[in-house]
């Protein structure tokens, strides 16, 4: 399946800003089952310094400086992207879950698709005995990993309520487990913290939806923005398997992957600083289209 994307992000500000130094993770990049057919990306006013590499996990970052005041900035990024379909495993091909826990934490690989840089507590995701325990209820003894972890999925689908404006970016997985309601990047990180503390290897993973769905199914929550869900180590046989508890869906050609970390904070859309005084707007606009071809 083949996408057309847009994403617009406009900030305005109440002052104009000085001098800004901005850190973008707005592009997608090639990975498993997906590929970037064209990317394009427009930046205005345009920066008095550009620069673009990969961070540890395989993100692209866009590195921007403006010494020039402005008080608006506008993002337009534009990509055609093809996903591949994966199908789900075979029943006899889920191990058990104790057995993933035994091997992850005996891996000694340290790559970037290592499952040891998934296992332990990061900033938007300590261990809560709370949620550890609301997991636990997925994983009986020797239940398949993918089994138990998409039925943790589908229950924070039930159990929670999908309510913009009740959280924002600051917001813990503690604090949305208590409120039983968020968004999308707040179910993704209760579930990678029940996960994790189970010993189970869970990253974080921004990205897209489609926003028109197939003809007779439902529309997707989070479609008219970026969207977040859970990448779940299942082993070395299986490797890695995206889980979205907003939805309570196994990913798949609706999924279109931006960034990948440990959480929210290693796959921030816009980071840096700027010397400014004021308030500021931010308004962000996400479009994405099946297209033929």
């Amino acid at each position: 399946m083949n996408y057309d994307i847009r994403q617009v992000t406009d900030y305005r500000y109440a002052r104009p800003v000085v001098m800004a130094q901005h850190v973008l993770r707005v592009v997608p990049v090639d990975r498993a089952g997906q590929r970037v057919l064209a990317c394009d990306i427009d930046i205005s006013p345009k920066p008095s310094a550009r620069r673009q590499d990969s961070d540890f996990f395989g993100n692209r970052r866009i590195f921007l400086d403006f010494d020039t005041p402005h008080r608006e900035l506008k993002i337009d990024m534009r990509a055609r992207v093809s996903i591949a379909a994966r199908a789900r495993p075979l029943p006899a091909m889920d191990p058990p879950w104790e057995r993933v826990r035994e091997t992850a934490f005996a891996s000694a690989d340290i790559s970037p698709n290592s499952p040891v840089h998934a296992l332990f507590p990061s900033t938007y995701v300590p261990r809560d005995p709370l949620i550890r325990a609301y997991a636990s209820a997925s994983f009986p003894p020797g239940r398949p990993i993918l089994e138990a972890s998409f039925d943790l999925a589908r229950r924070i689908q039930s159990d929670f309520a999908y309510a913009p404006g009740t959280t924002d970016t600051s917001t813990t997985a503690a604090r949305a487990f208590a409120m039983r309601r968020g968004v999308c990047q707040d179910f993704t990180h209760i579930m990678i913290s029940g996960l994790r503390g189970l010993g189970l290897p869970a990253a974080y993973v921004s990205g897209y939806l489609r926003t028109v769905p197939p003809p007779g199914q439902p529309r997707l929550e989070g479609a008219d923005a970026t969207h977040a869900w859970v990448s779940v180590w299942c082993g070395p046989e299986l490797g890695w398997w995206g889980l979205d508890p907003t939805n309570g869906l196994i990913v798949g050609e609706d999924h279109i992957t931006l960034a990948v970390g440990r959480d929210f904070v290693d796959v921030a859309p816009n980071g840096g600083v700027l010397i400014a005084s004021g308030d500021h707007e931010i308004s962000v606009a996400v479009d994405v289209k099946p297209v033929a071809g």
